[in-house]
């Protein structure tokens, strides 16, 4: 039976998390893991966070070994788009658009 993380509104566009995403889909957790550790991104830093929650939840609530879990899904929803406005020249307005996500991770156990 899987389990499922979630987080909501992380603040970076869905563009810049699909690279990330791409990377870990189908790996090992602890793989997923320690390709997360060492990328510079914070993109991968929250995804890396949300993986050790997911890996916690399967632990506590299957009593799963972390070692036997692999990455079955991952992915990203478009989120609510934070709208401002920047002044421009002659009484003018430009807009600015902060897109967000919503990360979602599954987890279930490998087949023997």
């Amino acid at each position: 039976m899987p389990v499922k993380a979630t987080v909501e509104n992380t603040g970076i566009s869905f563009k810049k998390m699909k690279s990330t995403l791409d990377l870990v889909r189908g790996k090992k957790l602890e793989e997923a893991l320690r390709i997360l550790r060492f990328m510079p991104s914070p993109t991968a830093r929250r995804l890396e966070r949300l993986m050790r929650s997911a890996a916690a939840n399967a632990e506590n609530e299957l009593l799963v070994q972390r070692s036997d879990l692999k990455v079955v899904e991952v992915y990203a929803g478009e989120a609510v788009r934070t709208k401002r406005f920047r002044a421009r020249a002659r009484g003018r307005a430009g807009k600015i658009i902060r897109r967000n996500t919503h990360l979602t991770v599954l987890l279930d156990e490998q087949e023997q």
